[in-house]
């Protein structure tokens, strides 16, 4: 981290086919070890099962999932008189689709299924129906914010 220059953020290429930047950081999270090209096949896989189980565009139920999966609250501990305090705090838009990506593919990965795609595309199935572990766990981050309000004050 630098001490005097700004970081500058590196601006993502839309992917090829739905050109989305969206779906090029869902990509991005989904690969491991380099193998994008494996990520990549994972994806469009994961958006073809959608969209021949919902019979709705793949790509709109995508971003139905995303927003649905996406957290507005979260809570940030403060130190406070020696008291730890769980402090709720609003979090920015690249951070909200950060947290949204991160929580889908957890979710998905601790899914019982054959195939990565298929695990993914229930999931992604579940969080545009609002229901499954993502949404659950948006709520639960929503929850605890809204217990901490009292520490609200405490914002910095």
């Amino acid at each position: 981290m630098p001490r005097r220059a700004r970081i500058q953020r590196r601006e993502t290429v839309p992917d090829a086919v739905f050109k989305s930047r969206t779906i090029t950081k869902f990509t991005n999270k989904v690969m491991k070890g380099g193998k994008k090209g494996l990520a990549e096949r994972i994806m469009y896989d994961m958006l073809e099962i959608v969209g021949n189980q919902t019979n709705r565009d793949s790509m709109e139920v995508f971003e139905q999932a995303m927003r649905n999966a996406t957290p507005v609250l979260e809570v940030k501990p403060k130190r406070v008189g020696g008291a730890t305090l769980q402090v709720p705090v609003d979090i920015k838009g690249e951070r909200r689709q950060s947290l949204a990506i991160r929580w889908l593919l957890r979710s998905a990965r601790a899914r019982n299924g054959r195939s990565m795609s298929e695990k993914l595309a229930a999931e992604v199935i579940d969080a545009a129906n609002n229901t499954g572990a993502t949404i659950k766990r948006r709520e639960d981050t929503h929850k605890m914010a809204e217990a901490n309000k009292a520490y609200a004050h405490y914002k910095w």
